[in-house]
């Protein structure tokens, strides 16, 4: 299977957009998980799964792809309008508001 590029979306805990500009390189798994029977715990032994290789810019994840003959599939971010512009706490209870704004 190809490894997969990606530019990482934003957590949900997340109002900024740290850790969102670099792209992301993720080996897929190899094996199957398994469920422990004593304690419930999902295992595997692909260790190749759990490495995820942090590049600046998407040509860099590619070459680094190419220079180690790995099949790459990369997927495109996708992105916020432009046409959202911040707005403070304070905005919430301005007088101007279009709607009245209440719990």
């Amino acid at each position: 299977m190809p490894v997969r590029i990606y530019q990482p979306a934003r957590t949900a805990m997340q109002s900024g957009t740290a850790k969102t500009k670099g792209w992301v390189l993720e080996f897929p798994p190899a094996d199957a998980r398994e469920v422990d029977p004593l304690m419930g715990w999902t295992s595997s032994g692909d260790t190749q799964s759990q490495v995820r290789l942090r590049f600046d810019t998407r040509k860099q994840a590619e070459d680094y792809a190419r220079d180690h003959g790995l099949e790459f599939v990369v997927q495109e971010p996708h992105r916020r309008g432009t046409n959202i512009r911040p707005r403070g706490y304070g905005e919430n209870f301005a007088t101007d508001r279009r709607e009245p704004w209440s719990h």
